[in-house]
Order: structure tokens, then sequence, then C-alpha cells
């Protein structure tokens, strides 16, 4: 990811002092182009980097020193942690830089900082929804998160109706695309799909937290109760490794390969809500596709063979 890139490029250069694109590549394991571009990208963004030409020249953070980010305004800053909290990719090393730099911002920054490199957790596995187009609220969302401020809420709920509350905003969760806000309510801890808020006004109210909060724990927890309310039946079966992707996009995270066979097939459980559901994902494969256990669904299995049978065979 891109925005990965940039910010342990910047940390390179927090680190060293000064860096050449080639010892950016290196670091990376990129190209010398793709640094070179990195570096330009971070400058023409605000990013107060700038290049010195010639013999033991680079790129350098305005001001020389180290820790010297005091050309970084608030917003840069938010934005900066936004792209590398939990809902970034990036390895622990990363992180731990992070946590120095956080230290070594200029005060009026650091709250922001923190609050921002807390705010959003990415989770790739998904519950096979279809990818979409990222919410036009989450921006609003994420600023009120990072500003710890109240938001009133127009919520359709799964049957549909419309409510309005007002929330704490604990922090965002990207889940293969479907945006959740987790937030703190009169009964507790909430999630709320984004895609089904209908308006979000950010309040002037103070929002509270919980001081021990850890938004990947919260999501965790999360996961667990759905996933135990989604997906009581599982089955195994036998599938060749080309139909094995296909089945993680139906299956999402209840897609779980256990071994390959000697044949090349692979053994994979699957789960879902009741057998039939699991049936029907996986009777169009035909024949691709061999259910191991448990018997309930192989028998949903026949079942459908036989009303399709009855209905499409020629007489």
């Amino acid at each position: 990811m891109r925005a990965d890139r940039l910010v342990a490029t910047l940390l390179l250069i927090q680190a060293r002092g000064r860096v050449t694109a080639a010892q950016v590549a290196a670091e990376l394991e990129v190209s010398v182009a793709t640094a070179r571009r990195d570096l330009e990208a971070l400058s023409a963004a605000g990013v107060p980097v700038y290049p010195q030409p010639g013999r033991g020249g680079g790129w350098s953070l305005v001001g020389g020193a180290r820790t010297d980010l005091t050309g970084l305004t608030g917003t840069e800053v938010r934005a900066l942690f936004l792209l590398a909290g939990p809902g970034a990719t990036v390895a622990p090393e990363v992180r731990s830089a992070l946590r120095k730099l956080v230290a070594a911002l200029p005060e009026p920054f650091r709250a922001d900082a923190a609050s921002a490199a807390a705010a959003t957790v990415i989770d790739p596995a998904g519950w096979g929804h279809p990818g979409r187009a990222r919410p036009v609220l989450v921006d609003t969302l994420q600023d009120a998160v990072v500003r710890r401020r109240k938001v009133a809420l127009d919520y359709h709920n799964r049957a549909g109706r419309r409510t309005r509350r007002v929330v704490d905003p604990w922090g965002l969760v990207d889940k293969d695309d479907v945006w959740y806000l987790i937030a703190g309510t009169a009964t507790g801890r909430r999630t709320f799909r984004v895609d089904r808020i209908a308006e979000a006004g950010v309040t002037d109210r103070a929002a509270e937290r919980p001081a021990d909060l850890d938004l990947s724990r919260e999501w965790a927890g999360v996961v667990e109760e759905i996933e135990q309310r989604r997906s009581p039946v599982s089955a195994t079966v036998l599938v060749g490794e080309d139909v094995l992707s296909v089945l993680r996009t139906q299956f999402g995270r209840h897609c779980e390969p256990l071994d390959v066979l000697a044949d090349g097939r692979v053994r994979v459980r699957v789960a879902a809500h009741m057998a039939l559901s699991i049936a029907e994902k996986l009777a169009g494969w035909g024949a691709a596709v061999e259910v191991l256990e448990p018997d309930s669904v192989r028998a949903e299995l026949a079942r459908l063979g036989s009303e399709l049978l009855a209905q499409y065979a020629q007489r």
C-alpha cells in the first residue's frame, strides 16, 4: 500500500536525518524510481522534506533535526497517523517508530496524533459482502473520533426502521470495504454499519471514551459475537485450488483451508448460519466440490439436486 510506504519513508528520514532514493529503495524493497516518486510525493503534499543535490546530498527534513516536525500542521499530523494506525498494514518496527514520533511532536499535536493513530482498524476478511465504494461519511466520523466529539446519528437498522441517537465514537473499522463505527452508547458498546447511517452530525459536546480503549481488541470482540450468531454450522469439503479462491469470496472469514491432499485438492472448512445456506453456495459447483461432512449439508445438496433434476430434466 502506497500510504504505508510514504509513512515508512518519512520515518526513515526521521531516523537517519538524510537519505537518498537508493537507500529508501533498498530499505523498503522497491525500485529506485518508486522511492524517488514517493519522496517527491511527500514534498508535493506539503510534508517538510526537501532534496539536497550534489555529492553527499539526499532528502532531509526541513530544519535538519531528527525530531524537528514543527513544519507539520495539525491537519497533516492527523492525516499522517490515520494512515499508519491500526488501519494500516505496516510492520511492528514502523508502529514502534510512530510511538516515538508522537513523543517528538510539538505538544499541541500530540493528542490528535495519538487519537488518529488509534482511530481505524482494517479487517481484510469479509463476511461475503461484495466490495463497495468508501462511504462519504467516513471522513466526518474519523474527524469526530480524533477530536473526541459526540455524534448525532440518523440510522437505519436491519429492519429498515430509522432511529435518532447520540453516540460517543470510539473508532472505525474497514472490513473488506464495508465500514463500521464502534461507539459507546447508554447501553454499552454498539456497532453501526456506516452505509446505514443516513446522516451524521458532529456536535460540540466532548465524547466519553474508555481510558484503556484498544480498538483492535474491541473489534475482535465484535467479530467473535457476530461469528457465533452467523455460523453455527460448518462443513468440510474438498476442492481444487482454482475453486478455493472463489470460495473465499463466497464465505469470507468462514473459509478455512486445512491441508492439501496428494492429488492436489484442498481440504477446506466452510461455515454459515444453517446447512441450507452452505448447500446453496456449493450447489453451483457441481462435482467440482465434494462435501465430506456433515450429513445435513450433503442431504440439502441432494434435495436441491433432486429439485433441479425434476424441473429441468428432459422428458
